[in-house]
């Protein structure tokens, strides 16, 4: 059986960017260092924050609605945009609604940052991150109220996206105490070689819309582990958990500057993004969401050469063979499959009119429009769109196989390789199939297998780097060779 793993998706922008200019990136301006604790104002007046009016039973303390840049909560020029509750259509909020001049306020102000933030020694670094973990596991609760409220996934789920999420900012907070060099021994008596490990600079870090807390937190504590500052610019869907999380980092005494949410309507994200992919002073790209956005985005990452993470689509296979416990396949298909929420139905018509059969589900649900019923297809054929696409939502096409080669052909046959799963009681087939298949990711008789402590991400068209563990540090740190002479 071969069906599809929901990803994060952004959105893909509507048209190509023009590309960036050539300015070179400054130089840090030789400024008074920015205060270890506690958000500073930057120049100017400091404007009153304010908070959401949100429907009752959200957390007004964490309701935050306008733009954090350099410590402050500045409103946009443009006005606001409406976050609205995806299972009702009821306005949240109104959110600041950035544009170009926001994004760049914002990277400079990372960029200011930056110039104290990586002289920071590691284990003040490390202290600081822990702080937020502690935040966050205080606040779990009303964290989780406003990701459903804002994505409409259950509470349950977002109560445990929480964790996950505040579990990446205490892991990297011990491994920020654990960036190692090298001492390389050259043939020359009279010299030594070091390789030193050094923060790349300011990271823009774009955000999907399904897991808003736990990629940020993901992306953002590996980056400021490794003496980085960042600017976030969520998705337009969901950009009150990335406007509590700074609420929360100032709480924590995150320096000012060194996190920065710039959030924007669907009609802003075009600008926003290119301006910061395009400014000179923005040394790293790290994105999670579609492949042909991310595509775009490489492209402009080439013309200025910035490093990138690019943690893109997928479309994961879950195989069942003969020797599997079926009962715990069943159990691992519902964990991995049926989560969040989709945007799912032409697949679902697309698969029945090319002779597909639905077991269950099919339609819209009762409770509201944008709820569907989770659906089970039978009779899939490698040709229809569930094969081939990306399905965002509760949909399972099964697809009939003979034998091992037929499987990993059929999972192999797409061009990303994100996650893949598999489930058989056979040794020397479990390690044949793991090999094979051609993903970042494998899950054993496992429907859930992300964690803090292992890699994320995926090969072909899904992606570039790595996330969390040891390695997801590394992406946000350059080597630096030194060779000593004259001894």
């Amino acid at each position: 059986m071969t069906s599809l793993l929901q990803l994060q998706n952004c959105g893909a922008l509507r048209r190509a960017w023009p590309p960036p200019g050539a300015n070179p990136r400054p130089r840090c301006p030789l400024l008074p260092p920015v205060p270890a604790a506690g958000p500073q104002p930057g120049p100017g007046p400091h404007p009153l924050r304010r908070h959401s009016g949100g429907p009752a039973g959200l957390p007004q303390a964490l309701l935050r609605t306008d733009a954090l840049v350099g410590g402050r909560w500045l409103p946009a020029a443009a006005g606001t945009f409406p976050v609205q509750d995806p299972a009702t259509g009821a306005q949240i909020g109104r959110v600041a609604d950035c544009g170009a001049a926001e994004a760049r306020g914002a990277v400079s102000a990372a960029h200011q940052a930056f110039c104290s933030w990586k002289g920071v020694s590691a284990k003040e670094r490390s202290s600081l991150l822990r702080k937020w973990y502690d935040l966050m596991i205080k606040n779990k609760d009303d964290l989780a109220k406003i990701i459903t409220a804002e994505n409409g996934k259950p509470l349950k789920e977002a109560q445990g996206e929480i964790l996950y999420s505040a579990f990446f900012l205490e892991w990297f907070s011990e491994e920020a105490r654990r960036i190692y060099g090298d001492i390389i021994y050259t043939p020359a008596k009279d010299r030594r070689a070091l390789v030193l490990k050094q923060p790349v600079g300011v990271a823009a870090i774009i955000t999907p819309w399904n897991f808003p807390s736990a990629m940020i937190t993901r992306k953002v504590g590996a980056a400021l582990a490794a003496g980085c500052t960042v600017v976030v610019k969520p998705a337009e869907d969901t950009p009150l958990s990335a406007l509590a999380l700074g609420e929360l980092a100032n709480q924590a005494g995150i320096p000012a500057g060194v996190y920065n949410v710039v959030p924007c309507s669907r009609e802003k994200t075009k600008e926003v993004g290119e301006a910061l992919c395009t400014d000179p002073l923005v040394s790293k790209i790290s994105f999670t969401g579609s492949t042909a956005t991310g595509k775009i985005l490489l492209h402009y990452a080439a013309d200025s050469v910035k490093r990138v993470s690019m943690e893109l689509g997928g479309h994961a296979p879950f195989i069942v063979f003969d020797s599997a416990n079926v009962d715990q396949a069943v159990a691992g298909a519902l964990a991995s499959k049926y989560r969040n929420s989709g945007q799912v139905e032409k697949h679902v018509s697309d698969a029945v009119s090319k002779g597909a059969t639905i077991v269950t589900g099919g339609k819209r649900h009762s409770f509201g429009k944008n709820f569907f019923e989770p659906t089970l297809l039978s009779n899939v054929t490698v040709d229809m769109l569930c094969s081939q696409e990306e399905t965002f939502g509760p949909l399972a096409p099964v697809i009939k196989f003979d034998t091992e080669e037929e499987a990993l052909a059929i999972a192999n046959a797409v061009d990303v390789g994100l996650a893949g799963y598999f489930y058989s009681q056979d040794p020397a087939q479990i390690w044949r199939v793991a090999e094979q298949l051609e993903v970042g990711m494998v899950g054993v008789n496992e429907g859930l297998l992300s964690t803090v402590e292992c890699p994320f991400g995926g090969v072909k068209q899904s992606g570039l780097g790595r996330e969390g563990s040891k390695y997801g540090i590394d992406e946000y740190l350059e080597l630096k060779y030194v060779c000593y002479g004259g001894l």
